[in-house]
């Protein structure tokens, strides 16, 4: 009688236990258990992503550190609105003036969005966080100064480029992340709602200041402190790493492609990718016209209510009503979002936005446009942090960082060219065009979510 001999197990290593690949042994078809070894197959290599205590203990902190570096782009928007009348007091300038403000924070914004699928493989992603912050810093010291109009428009273009650098990198890192998207995709965009709330409170004060003076600039001591400490903390918690090394740390669960190869893609060609698909281009836009709008209605809706319904300066509290909205409806409609559905709310969401910026527009009454304000911020929070979670869903997982962060790149693009076309009409017609303004981007953002959700069910037919 011939023994058999068993061979044990083996096992890998203790500090390999918390990230390694299962390799499933296949019999071909048709073939019994006395096949050939190199007839056997190897399974595709499946995942285990079961964390460690310490592992999701430093998961949350670094996403603790993301939601600090949304908080503060919340900051930078939430304190334009209360700030544009001591700018124009201050300057002496006109809507389409201050509009320029805008534009220059635009072009900073577009080329960040641009760069991103290149610096993303040259210099990393915790890096382009960090720069992303100390941009800001250095932007918002120059303001504290009260410098020359032209130098204070100037430095807005390093403002948006470091705005970008922290909004498309976060954004694309949390899309990637498989396990409770959305519910993480709606907190990570409450944090930016909460410092756009927290903002007017702290800049209304110093925006009724003496616009004769200097003082009202000094907000930006305050902004400036903020970015600076943003950029410690994103150099001490993400340690300036790779996103791939820093998922693999904590062995979070993320996107993968289905017949993906193994083989690494250069960034022109990921970008050629990205740009390619119609899909990519329908999100892009529709966030570009979505964070215009709600920059038009955060930023000028301050001047709207004190030259047409009689506000006085403790309107650009009403800024903070918005914005609160915002944090709240990203946090507390997450359950009607998966109830009804994702794709469908949006449509939903949309329609009572129009219903309500009419009222805004026909309306005349300080506390009901007030309220109308706030609720439409409620009904506008959930939308971006739905289509980025949509955006990790629907696209490649192999263009999915870089195209993430081409889609909030154009964001912080319509957050230019919006408020600076309203700007723009309030300059001849007066700014009550603001309400006909938001209406009609409303409209275009419910059609562009309508192609976009076409182009995906013809991609997947």
């Amino acid at each position: 009688m011939s023994s058999t001999k068993v061979q044990a197990p083996v096992h890998p290593p203790p500090h390999a236990l918390d990230y390694y690949r299962l390799a499933v042994v296949r019999l071909p078809e048709g073939r019994d258990t006395n096949a050939r070894p190199d007839q056997l197959q190897t399974a595709p290599l499946v995942q285990n992503y079961v964390q460690t205590p310490a592992q999701l203990r430093t998961e949350r902190i670094r996403f603790a550190a993301l939601m600090y570096s949304f908080f503060l782009v919340g900051w930078n928007d939430g304190s334009m609105g209360p700030l544009i009348p001591a700018i124009k007091g201050h300057y002496n300038a006109g809507y389409a003036a201050v509009s320029t403000l805008f534009i220059v924070s635009c072009t900073g914004s577009a080329l960040g969005a641009f760069s991103i699928f290149y610096l993303l493989e040259k210099i990393g992603f915790g890096k382009l966080l960090a720069l992303g912050a100390v941009l800001q810093t250095i932007a918002y010291a120059v303001q504290a100064a009260a410098p020359p109009f032209p130098v204070f428009v100037a430095i807005s273009f390093i403002n948006g480029l470091g705005m970008a650098f922290q909004d498309s990198t976060g954004n694309g890192f949390v899309a990637s992340l498989k396990k409770n998207g959305a519910r993480k995709m709606g907190v990570l965009h409450a944090a930016y709602g909460c410092g756009a709330f927290v903002a007017p409170f702290v800049a209304t004060p110093f925006a009724g200041m003496d616009s004769s003076q200097k003082r009202w600039a000094l907000f930006y001591l305050t902004s400036g402190g903020l970015a600076a400490s943003t950029a410690v903390l994103l150099a001490v918690v993400l340690k300036f790493k790779r996103q791939d090394e820093l998922l693999r740390e904590t062995n979070s669960e993320i996107h993968v492609e289905e017949t993906a190869e193994d083989a690494p893609v250069e960034p022109r060609s990921k970008m050629r990718q990205t740009l390619s698909l119609p899909l990519v281009h329908y999100l892009a836009f529709y966030i570009s016209v979505y964070v215009g709008v709600e920059v038009t209605l955060g930023g000028w809706v301050v001047q709207f209510i004190r030259d047409t319904r009689g506000g006085d300066a403790s309107a650009g509290y009403i800024s903070s009503g918005f914005f609160g909205g915002l944090m709240a409806g990203r946090i507390l409609l997450l359950p009607l979002n998966s109830w009804l559905g994702e794709r469908r709310v949006i449509f939903l969401y949309a329609s009572l936005t129009l219903a309500l910026d009419i009222i805004i527009w026909r309306v005349r009454s300080l506390i009901g446009d007030a309220v109308a304000v706030s609720i439409i911020g409620v009904l506008f929070g959930p939308m971006y942090p739905i289509v980025m979670h949509q955006a990790g869903l629907i696209l490649p997982p192999r263009i999915l960082v870089g195209a993430v962060g081409y889609i909030s790149g154009m964001g912080i693009v319509g957050s230019a060219i919006v408020p600076f076309v309203t700007g723009a009409l309030a300059s001849r017609f007066e700014i009550r065009v603001m309400p006909i303004v938001v209406l009609i981007m409303t409209t275009l953002m419910a059609a562009l979510w309508a192609l976009a959700m076409r182009q995906n069910k013809h991609r997947n037919d």
